[in-house]
């Protein structure tokens, strides 16, 4: 990725536009005309969200990585105005002919008609309930948009009057709204809620997740969800070697005080254009910890800055990431995160009723 205009993006993780790998031509925004103009330079400071409908006819997506305790998947949203600089969801924005940067986080794909798709692969015969589909399998389904398009609410509408099991992993405080749906599911064994607090430290959260809840907000929610029955795992997600990874007692405990029963963890990876993403975030943000932060994360890596390798992408290796794996689980034990989410109860299953109110004889 061409070398960023310093500090032209206001509110966004990523710096610019990388290339698109699957695209031949790629367009540079040439910025250093403006440098000494702040009134000229204001408008390119900020770039609006853009909303495109997606007009896929399906909403289950099927996963074969024994990394995710899922193989079935709902993602209302594709693209994340949350703009993490490290997610790893860029890369597949390039497949819809976007950019994996800023345009992963600018033009988001919406399908309008998630609730609608999702009642239809309920109700199809071969679909009996035996599977956990889990929001947010790749972008956030709890985004800065749903307070707007509301679609994960409506996924969740059908999974409740269908009594199919679910799981949400969400970085946003936002799914505290649903909790008139997320009590009940809980209720009757259908829910597993993950929360991810990647740091408690609000300037970091600032710029490395620039549109997530704050912390605090995060831990509100924990809190909220708790209070109600609903149990909450805590992801520390990603653990940034070198600059979040001495905060993962802190954000246990915090996280425990809040009422969450249970924790995990996903080490950083960088895969495709994530890497030049996330170095450029890193040098404008802390150009005086960025060759640390790169240096430990390729000792994690066996040298490299990611690895392929299913089991090993989610954990790391080496001295230094195991480091991080023992003082996780020591502080999980402490801070008593080692309990089992409660089991699902796949057997209430039923296929939910078609809009039309025709119901099916078979």
């Amino acid at each position: 990725m061409k070398e960023s205009f310093p500090n032209v993006v206001v509110g966004r993780g990523a710096g610019g536009a990388p290339p698109n790998r699957f695209e031949k031509i790629h367009v540079d925004a040439d910025l250093e005309q403006l440098a000494d103009d702040d009134e000229l330079l204001a408008p390119e400071r900020r770039i609006k969200t853009q909303f495109f409908v997606d007009a896929s006819q399906t909403i289950l997506a099927t996963n074969d990585s024994p990394d995710v305790g899922f193989n079935y998947s709902v993602n209302p949203y594709r693209g994340c105005e949350h703009g993490c600089a490290y997610c790893y969801a860029r890369p597949g924005h390039e497949y819809l002919g976007f950019d994996a940067g800023l345009d992963f986080e600018t033009k988001i794909m919406v399908k309008l008609d998630a609730a609608k798709l999702l009642r239809r692969e309920l109700s199809k015969p071969s679909w009996n309930g035996g599977e956990l589909i889990a929001l947010s399998g790749v972008t956030d389904c709890y985004q800065p948009a749903e307070r707007h398009f509301r679609l994960t609410r409506g996924v969740l509408e059908v999974m409740l009057e269908a009594r199919q099991v679910t799981s949400i992993i969400t970085k946003n405080a936002l799914l505290a709204r649903d909790l008139d749906l997320l009590a009940p599911l809980a209720e009757q064994r259908l829910l597993t809620v993950s929360l991810s607090v990647t740091t408690l430290d609000h300037e970091v959260a600032r710029t490395l997740e620039p549109r997530t809840s704050t912390p605090a907000a995060k831990l509100a929610a924990i809190r909220k969800l708790s209070a109600a029955g609903v149990p909450v795992n805590v992801m520390v997600a990603p653990i940034v070697p070198g600059l979040t990874d001495h905060e993962v007692p802190k954000i246990l405990e915090a996280a425990a005080d809040a009422g969450a029963t249970s924790a995990g963890f996903v080490l950083l990876r960088l895969p495709h254009a994530v890497k030049p993403i996330f170095l450029d975030w890193a040098e404008r943000n802390y150009p005086d910890r960025r060759a640390k932060i790169e240096g430990l994360i390729r000792e994690t890596r066996d040298g490299k800055l990611y690895q392929t390798e299913w089991g090993t992408r989610q954990r790391g290796t080496g001295p230094y990431a195991e480091q991080i794996q023992q003082t996780f689980a020591l502080f999980v034990r402490k801070f008593k995160l080692d309990r089992r989410l409660p089991e699902h109860d796949h057997s209430l299953f039923r296929p939910p009723q078609q809009t039309s109110g025709q119901m099916s004889l078979f």
